[in-house]
């Protein structure tokens, strides 16, 4: 009689076998259900990066074939190109005001929502609306209109006394009508603050106004410390999508980036390089200058929020 060879496999008893086959059945559902993103990933963001991470390196035309042509995009950008460096300038310029002020005023307005009785739902929507709308050409081509000789604010100004002409023909007023329009879609941060302050207990602040703490006090102490990681959140989206700004700079510029270059952001300089002088190579490499451009600067702010940013378990773990 010879015994027959049992895999492991076969060994294993009926119950642990009929575990093991939902599970794999699970598996294979839950990449069925992820292959549409998985896809999308794939086919529009990691190959394109690939492809614009090989173009950086070449001279390409995008009628030509591409010519392998090593750092020289790299090394002509940050030693040779004065509006490169210009460009940045600008766009630091333009993120050293737009981010500040759009937080501070969208936390403003958050506290002021938080303690409204009434229509809070109205006042939320139309606050946030210039989050949805100051994004598109339509209205940054009415904020051209706004900003310049004769417009709305030429007027207003000129009936005070105050006679500057056109923002968006001094070179020193241009970015700042630009700024102005990302200030002004505060919506998005504002709900976020707002949905942070609702989660502050209202004991601390009963506890301090008993102590006679007043309102800045409460303020510096309480909802900074409490609201801090909704803060951090917001810096940081922000500060993103600050590098990233194209629209109203194409819009009151014509796509020039004028007067003097006063408005030429990053993003539109890219875009001049890119489709205008048909530098496709050299527009890959600045775009890979701003990807590791923002990505250090995140880096900082996630290595700095450390001294700033307070959670609720920081106190138990000290505790340990």
């Amino acid at each position: 009689m010879t015994a027959t060879a049992t895999r492991p496999q076969d060994a294993a008893p009926p119950a642990a076998r009929a575990k093991r086959a939902p599970k794999r059945e699970r598996q294979g559902a839950a990449w069925v259900f992820l292959s549409p993103w998985v896809i999308g990933a794939t086919v529009l963001t990691l190959l394109p990066m690939a492809v614009s991470l090989y173009l950086s390196f070449t001279d390409y035309d995008m009628f030509d074939a591409p010519q392998w042509v090593g750092l020289r995009n790299y090394t002509q950008m940050f030693t040779e190109d004065p509006r490169y460096w210009r460009s940045v300038i600008t766009t630091l310029t333009y993120v050293v005001i737009a981010v500040p002020f759009q937080l501070v005023l969208a936390l403003a307005v958050a506290i002021a929502l938080k303690s409204v009785k009434r229509g809070k739902g109205f006042y939320r929507s139309a606050f946030y609306a210039p989050s949805l709308l100051g994004a598109s050409m339509s209205i940054a081509l009415v904020w051209r209109a706004i900003f310049n000789d004769g417009g709305t604010v030429d007027n207003l100004l000129s009936g005070v006394g105050i006679d500057i002409g056109g923002w968006i023909n001094k070179p020193g007023w241009a970015i700042l009508s630009v700024a102005l329009l990302t200030i002004w879609q505060f919506g998005a941060p504002m709900v976020i603050f707002l949905a942070g302050l609702q989660q502050i207990p209202a004991e601390l602040y009963e506890a301090a106004a008993v102590d006679g703490a007043s309102w800045w006090r409460q303020f510096r102490s309480i909802t900074i410390p409490m609201l801090s990681p909704v803060l951090f959140f917001n810096l940081v989206l922000q500060m993103i999508q600050a590098f990233q700004v194209f629209t109203p700079a194409f819009a009151v510029s014509a796509g020039k980036g004028g007067p003097a270059d006063s408005t030429l952001v990053y993003t539109l300089y890219l875009y001049d390089r890119a489709f205008t002088a048909s530098h496709m190579g050299y527009a890959s490499a600045m775009a890979w200058a701003l990807l590791l451009a923002i990505g250090v600067v995140t880096a900082v702010l996630f290595r700095t929020s450390r001294a700033w940013v307070f959670y609720a378990n920081d106190n138990n773990e000290g505790a340990r």
